[in-house]
């Protein structure tokens, strides 16, 4: 641990390179597999059935599953960061499910408009941020009243979602936070919305840093706190709208995987960032395989193997800080 601490840059090219592995791992974990020099020929040489069938079904998959699960550990970062708490994130708070009910009715009564999905989810994301800090404002805010307000939300919101996802059955995947077979439409959606948005982020490290400082002491340094709160909140709920408009809401992913980050390198967001939005990729892609194969030719959501596998998990990781944290003081 404390080596990747040092040395953080090693380990950010070593998580480039796990993500790679998993990614040709996915790519051959089917009744179709191909090896590294055949998809190369397939996609640069020669026509080759084989990698055109891997190419047209399980690339978009896959690469939407990367793009999202960066996106969402990007999101609940930013959440923790600007609200203060480690228990930050956008599914627990009600702004997945914000998005994701904008998704579904766009689906459901205005589907002409499915172009432009992922900006009509940010406005809904973006309303419920707006309403639970609005309910949250109490002489000042506080994080505690935030989260429970948000919690209070959520529920409200995801029963909305089911309510109108009832209605029809071809959007269900878009609720319920399964990739199933997506095409290069919905890669190039992501890669039009999402991926600036990404870039972005990547450059918030000095503003992650200094909203870690108590507002007294950004105050007297002359630092406007809330335009900083207000941009890292926009990001967010960016990433998480855009993300949600696309493949559902996914649990988990944006709580677990900054808490994991930090055990790993620390506080210090020039790293964290990057370190987050890479193992954010690793994860809802290990996940969405392992739905994919572990009863073929049945499909688990991801959604579903994030909740099993990110609860307990996540009660693990919170005992070893609340731990490390309690022999700290001792």
């Amino acid at each position: 641990m404390e080596l990747i601490k040092k040395h953080p840059q090693i380990f950010i090219i070593f998580l480039i390179v796990v993500l790679f592995i998993c990614f040709f791992i996915a790519i051959n974990l089917g009744s179709i597999q191909v090896s590294i020099v055949q998809l190369f020929k397939g996609l640069f040489i020669e026509y080759d059935v084989d990698v055109a069938s891997v190419y047209s079904i399980r690339f978009p998959r896959i690469i939407i599953s990367m793009l999202v699960g960066g996106a969402l550990a990007l999101s609940g970062l930013l959440f923790q960061v600007v609200l203060k708490n480690p228990l930050a994130d956008p599914g627990i708070i009600g702004i997945a499910n914000g998005a994701s009910l904008v998704s579904v009715l766009v689906g459901l009564f205005l589907p002409q408009l499915s172009a432009i999905a992922p900006l009509l989810s940010f406005f809904g994301g973006l309303i419920t941020f707006v309403i639970i800090y609005s309910l949250s404002w109490k002489a000042g805010f506080k994080t505690t009243r935030i989260i429970l307000i948000g919690v209070a939300i959520n529920y409200t919101l995801s029963a909305l979602v089911t309510l109108a996802n009832s209605a029809t059955a071809s959007i269900t995947s878009g609720a319920t936070g399964t990739i199933p077979l997506y095409t290069w439409q919905d890669v190039t959606t992501l890669l039009i919305y999402l991926v600036p948005v990404i870039i972005i982020t990547l450059f918030m490290a000095k503003a992650c840093n200094l909203l870690g400082l108590e507002d007294r002491t950004l105050t007297s340094l002359g630092v406007n706190v809330n335009v900083y709160r207000f941009g890292l909140s926009l990001l967010a709920v960016l990433l998480c709208s855009i993300s949600v408009a696309v493949v559902g809401v996914i649990g988990f992913i944006g709580l677990l995987v900054p808490h994991i980050s930090r055990l790993l390198v620390g506080t210090e967001h020039k790293h964290l960032i990057s370190i987050s939005l890479l193992i954010g990729a690793i994860v809802l892609l290990v996940a969405d395989t392992v739905g994919r194969i572990i009863m073929a030719p049945y499909e688990i959501s991801a959604a579903i193997i994030m909740a099993i596998i990110g609860g307990p998990l996540f009660i693990i990781l919170l005992k070893r800080s609340i731990d490390v944290d309690g022999s700290k003081k001792n």
